[in-house]
Formats: structure tokens, sequence, C-alpha cells
């Protein structure tokens, strides 16, 4: 039986919801509490190291560790020795973790960013931070040898100040993190802002749009449910030599055709990644072929467990990445013998 199997997005629901958090679903599958506080996960965490009597120490940063005669010998940095008989490092992306484990005999596979927003500079994007979008259809292109490969994603998109990011951006850098990473994040970006409304039938519903309302200025349209502010700047891009005043009725079908194609395919370039190191996760890690994924126990040093990013797995936002925490965490907690949690 595979590991998300044994412990299942539901159990994780189950857990929580007996101690007291209620958890929601979102429309494309995230989960978060119905507090949309993360501190609400952390003191229910917290309040259960107190219940068992767990010995937490904090700033306790661990200097070497080493097996001799079947039993783990671990230096603090403050000199402290400890003693145990099983280990479980679950210390996510953090540098120390993979030096322990290579300490032990692991080999890592390289660690680099992903769930990041996306850097973009372009006349659309210019002063309109805070705008969003649904639900937009994103495509984004990489070179990859001599030939580009491509990643597709639905979701909802946000205009920051450097570029893009929503739920739809941080799964594409989740699925393509190791393209991007290799191409110093240069890659092209192909967004229909209306999700998935194809050209023709936009093309169609801006016809009808221009019979209805032949009168109206470009700068008085509401349509798609877009805002008026990109429409102001989409119109000013997609129709350079149009002004604001331009009304539908002086409108050509190339221009239309112009405005439904540009909806429906804008082509941004990709410059880079989020500043300020504000990647969530690391796709990397631990080399999953070196862990027995029933028991989450190491197949090179016995006594060692793993769980969480520290290993060579990552999902997209919304908790896939906390789920594969719980659910690599509760495998090793059942195999450590912790059978009270």
């Amino acid at each position: 039986m595979g590991a998300f199997h044994r412990f299942q997005p539901r159990d994780t629901i189950a857990w929580f919801h007996k101690r007291g958090v209620d958890l929601k679903n979102e429309a494309d599958g995230r989960v978060f509490p119905t507090t949309d506080s993360s501190e609400t996960i952390l003191q229910c965490l917290h309040g259960e190291t107190q219940r068992l009597k767990i010995d937490v120490r904090k700033g306790a940063k661990v200097q070497s560790m080493r097996r001799e005669d079947a039993q783990f010998h671990i230096h603090l940095q403050d000199g402290t020795l400890l003693h145990a008989d099983k280990i479980l490092l679950a210390t996510g992306s953090m540098p120390n973790g993979y030096t322990l484990a290579q300490s032990l005999g692991h080999s890592i596979v390289d660690p680099v960013p992903s769930l990041f927003t996306f850097n973009c500079q372009h006349f659309l994007l210019n002063n309109l931070m805070g705008t969003s979008f649904p639900k937009a259809s994103l495509t984004l292109s990489i070179p990859v040898g001599t030939r580009h490969k491509t990643w597709h994603q639905s979701g909802p998109l946000l205009i920051t100040h450097w570029g893009l990011s929503g739920p739809a951006v941080l799964k594409l850098s989740a699925f393509a993190a190791r393209e991007l990473h290799a191409t110093q994040y240069q890659a092209q970006l192909t967004i229909n802002w209306l999700g998935d409304r194809d050209q023709d039938s936009v093309f169609d519903f801006l016809n009808a749009w221009k019979d209805a309302n032949p009168q109206q200025s470009l700068s008085n349209a509401a349509i798609f449910e877009l805002s008026k502010r990109f429409l102001a700047q989409f119109f000013a891009f997609a129709l350079a030599e149009r002004s604001p005043s331009t009304t539908w009725q002086e409108l050509t079908k190339a221009d239309l055709r112009e405005i439904a194609h540009t909806l429906c395919h804008t082509k941004i370039a990709v410059t880079g990644k989020g500043i300020f190191k504000e990647e969530f996760v690391t796709c990397g890690g631990i080399d999953l072929k070196e862990v027995d994924f029933k028991t989450m126990q190491s197949k090179i040093c016995p006594g060692l467990f793993f769980a969480g990013e520290i290993l060579n797995l990552d999902g997209i936002t919304g908790g896939f990445n906390f789920q594969g925490a719980w659910t690599t965490g509760w495998i090793a907690a059942q195999a450590m013998s912790l059978d009270n949690l």
C-alpha cells in the first residue's frame, strides 16, 4: 500500500478536527484552516507537544551526529551530548539537515527553489499591482536542449509589484522548478486572461458587443468582468494606434480579432523568480531510493528516519506539501513505535 493511502488528507482533516481545528476546501482542491491563519495550526501542534509532555528544545542546534554501537550520539552546539536509539530528521530544507544526513551516508539531490512568484516586465503589468483574475489559463515554455518543454495550469492569477503571482503561477513554478533553475528563471509565459474561453468565441462576443454598444468608447468598456484599469491598459497595448475615445463602431474586424487574440494569447517573458527569498519550499533533498517508504527508515543507516521536505518530495501550494509532511511523519512515528501520537 502506498504512503498516501496509509495516511490520507481525510485522516489529516480528522486529526485536526479532533483537536478543535476545522479546515475548508477551496474550489481547486487546496485546504486551509477556516480561520485563514497558519497560527491556528501552529497553536494546535504546540498544544499537542505540551499534552504529550514532549521535551522541546528551542535553539538547540545539532552540531554533529554519529552512529556507534547501534546508538546515535548527538552533539549540540552548546556542548550537550545526547544519545538515542532512533532519530527522525524533519529539518525541511535547512542545509544543516542535509549535512547531518550526508554525515550518516546519505546522498542529496541538489535542492532548488519551488513555489515562487515570477518576475516579469511588461506594459500590461505596469502599475496594476493587486489586480486579480479568478481563472486565468497559463502556458509556460522553457528551452530544454533542442526543443521547448511546456507546462499548462489554470487558476487564480495576481499582478504584483514585480510580476505575477497567485496559485496558477505557484503551481507552474513547482512543476517546472528544475527546468526554471537550469535556465536561471528565463522562460516564456502565454496567458489567456479569460481562462478557458477560446479565441473564436471571444471574437464572436466582441462582434455582438460592438453591435449592442456602437457608441460606447473603449475607455468605458466593461467586458468579461475584467477591471476597467486593466482594460484601459489592455486596449492601449492591443490597439496601440487607437485612442481611448475610439468607439466600438469604429473598430474593424481586424481590430476585434487582435483584441480576441491578445486576450487569449498574451506573451510575457519571465525574467526571474520572486525576490527576498520568498519561495515557500524546495524540491530536492534525500534521494528517495535510499528510504523505505513503508517505514520512512533509511536503507543506509538503521534507526534513522526521515519526514517532510528534507526528502526529495514536493508538491503544489495549498496544503499538499504539508500533507507530505503529515503522511511521512505519521508513517515514521508508527515505525518508531510512537503509537500514542
